[in-house]
């Protein structure tokens, strides 16, 4: 934080990297949170589900209890991700490729961004379609390993990691369906009922 902004009082930018605690004096130093503490803070002030698990038996018992909760066990799931589809067959999903069959939308992610709790997707999961022509319901499977600081290193490992072709219709997803459908801070984008399988990795 800046010295005028500390004489004057005003308030820090919402985009700084360091998060106040309540319970400190105002002249102590602000903490700096660990990158996955931010990630699950901004993740959940954007209204997305997070489940945190272990290993792969915890993906799997969470993932049926999502579908059990939301009576989803004789709805189709979009899965483009034929990896993905392999990896959850013992959930006995119903999947589709047909985007307007589909109830939900299982997928990964490209990254996970800790300043602002988005997720960063492109073509690899979403291939060439808008955010508006996928269900509104989207289970994420990631990993802890992909959450990084911002937006501008995620497009840098898209890029280191696609050297021979770089995949097209980049974007995040940013605001997750609220209670208050009319939220003025989510209009004009495409919000989703966002639920986010973690798994640790590191």
């Amino acid at each position: 934080m800046s010295l005028f902004r500390k004489i004057f009082g005003l308030k820090p930018d919402q985009s700084t990297e360091e998060i106040k605690s309540g319970d400190r004096g105002k002249y102590m130093p602000e903490i700096k949170l660990p990158i996955d503490e931010k990630f699950t803070i901004n993740f959940k002030a954007n209204g997305g589900k997070f489940l945190y698990c272990e290993n792969l038996n915890e993906i799997y018992q969470t993932l049926q209890h999502i579908i059990d909760e939301n009576n989803w066990q004789h709805e189709e799931a979009l899965i483009y991700d034929d990896n993905l589809k392999d990896k959850f067959k013992s959930a006995q999903l119903k999947p589709t490729k047909n985007s307007g069959d589909a109830t939900f939308f299982l997928t990964t992610c490209e990254n996970l961004i800790a300043n602002d709790g988005s997720l960063l997707i492109s073509s690899k999961q979403i291939f060439e379609k808008k955010l508006p022509e996928l269900p509104i319901n989207f289970i994420v499977f990631a990993t802890t390993s992909q959450i990084v600081e911002t937006i501008g290193e995620g497009l840098r490992g898209i890029k280191s990691k696609n050297r021979q072709k770089i995949p097209t219709n980049i974007t995040t997803i940013k605001h997750f369906k609220s209670g208050d459908e009319k939220d003025f801070l989510s209009y004009g984008s495409s919000a989703k009922n966002l639920y986010l399988l973690l798994l640790e990795d590191l």
